[in-house]
C-alpha cells in the first residue's frame, strides 16, 4: 500500500463527512469535494456530533467546489446517494489517480454493476456497506448516534486474482482500522449487499410510509410483524439468487435495532426535504433479481409501489 495514499470524498454529506473526518483525524490526506455546502466548510470547518466519539471538528478542510481542482486521489470514497450516479462518474474520473480504488457508500443492489461501464477500465471498483446511524443537520454538521463499521467487497477493475483482489481489500480496511473503526474485507461483494438490504428494505420504507422512528416501529406489535415478514422475504430472495444469508440473520438484525438509539433512515430525510428517493437501488433492483428466480416478495413489491406513489405525488 501507498505509504501515505490520498483520500478523496466525493459526497461529503452524513457518510462522507464522518468517515473523512474520522480518516483525517487519523493522520490520513483527505480532501472534500463539496456543492451546497463548500462556503459553510470552508469557513467552519466540519463538525461530527457523535454519541460514540463525542464532539469532533475539523478545521482547515480541504475543500473543493470543482473535481478538476482536487489532486488525484488513490482512494475515492463515495458517499452521495445512488440517485446521482450517472452524474458521479465524470466527477470520480477527473479526482482519481492512476489506478484509483472507487469505493462506492452507498445502500441498494447492483450499484456497481450500473455505476462500473460508466467508469476507465483502469479504476478498482468496490462496495462499502457502512453500518452506521448519522444524519446531516446543517451544512457541514452530522450527528452520528451509532455504530460505524464498513464492509468492503471487491466488484471490478484490473485485479483480476483473488489474491490481489483481497490484498485491495485488505489495504482498504487498514484504512478505517487506523481511524478507530472496524472494517472487514467480504469475499463475496453481493452477499453483503442482500445482507444489508435485510435491513434496509423494510425500515427506510416503513419509516416513510408510518412517519415513524426505529423504537416506535420496534414498540408496535403490527409494525414488528411486518418489518419481520420483510425482512425474510429478504433472506428468501438472497437465497433464491444464490445466497446463503447466515442462519438467523434476521433475527440478529431485530435484536440489534432494539439496542439502537432512535434513528430515522436516510429514506426519512430524504422525504421530508423532497429529495429523490433511493428507490432503484433498494426496491427496483433486487425485485427485479430476485423475480428473475421466479421468487415473489408481495410486501416489498408493495412497499416500493406506495413509495413510488408519494415521491410522484410530492413532485
Amino acid at each position: 500500500m501507498n505509504a501515505a495514499p490520498r483520500i478523496g470524498i466525493i459526497g461529503s454529506g452524513a457518510i462522507g463527512g464522518f468517515y473523512g473526518l474520522m480518516l483525517a483525524r487519523a493522520g490520513f490526506d483527505v480532501h472534500f469535494l463539496l456543492r451546497s455546502e463548500f462556503a459553510a466548510v470552508a469557513s467552519q470547518g466540519l463538525q461530527v456530533n457523535s454519541a460514540v466519539h463525542g464532539n469532533l471538528h475539523l478545521d482547515n478542510v480541504q475543500a473543493y467546489q470543482s473535481a478538476a481542482d482536487m489532486p488525484p486521489c488513490d482512494w475515492l470514497l463515495i458517499g452521495a446517494k445512488t440517485t446521482s450516479n450517472a452524474e458521479l462518474a465524470p466527477l470520480i474520473s477527473q479526482a482519481a489517480a492512476p489506478g484509483a480504488k472507487v469505493v462506492l457508500m452507498q445502500n441498494g443492489l447492483a450499484v456497481e454493476d450500473e455505476l462500473r461501464p460508466l467508469l476507465p477500465d483502469s479504476l478498482h471498483l468496490l462496495g462499502g456497506l457502512c453500518y452506521i446511524c448519522a444524519h446531516r443537520s446543517a451544512p457541514g454538521v452530522v450527528e452520528h448516534q451509532a455504530l460505524g463499521s464498513v464492509n468492503l467487497g471487491y466488484h471490478s477493475g484490473p485485479a483480476s486474482e483473488a489474491d490481489s483482489r483481497q490484498q485491495i481489500l485488505e489495504q482498504g480496511s487498514a484504512l478505517f482500522q487506523a481511524a478507530g473503526l472496524d472494517s472487514t474485507a467480504m469475499a463475496e461483494l453481493n452477499q453483503a449487499r442482500w445482507q444489508k438490504l435485510v435491513w434496509n428494505v423494510p425500515y427506510n420504507g416503513l419509516a416513510v410510509l408510518l412517519n415513524s422512528a426505529t423504537t416506535a416501529l420496534m414498540g408496535n406489535a403490527d409494525s414488528r410483524a411486518l418489518i419481520e415478514a420483510i425482512m425474510q422475504e429478504v433472506v428468501d430472495a438472497a437465497g433464491a439468487c444464490g445466497y446463503q444469508l447466515p442462519a438467523g440473520f434476521a433475527g440478529k438484525l431485530l435484536a440489534a435495532t432494539d439496542r439502537m438509539p432512535d434513528y430515522l433512515p436516510s429514506m426519512y430525510h430524504d422525504f421530508a426535504l423532497q429529495r429523490p428517493l433511493e428507490l432503484h437501488a433498494i426496491y427496483a433492483a433486487p425485485l427485479a433479481a430476485a423475480a428473475k428466480t421466479g421468487c415473489a416478495m408481495p410486501r416489498t413489491e408493495m412497499l416500493y409501489q406506495t413509495l413510488r406513489f408519494l415521491e410522484q405525488r410530492a413532485q
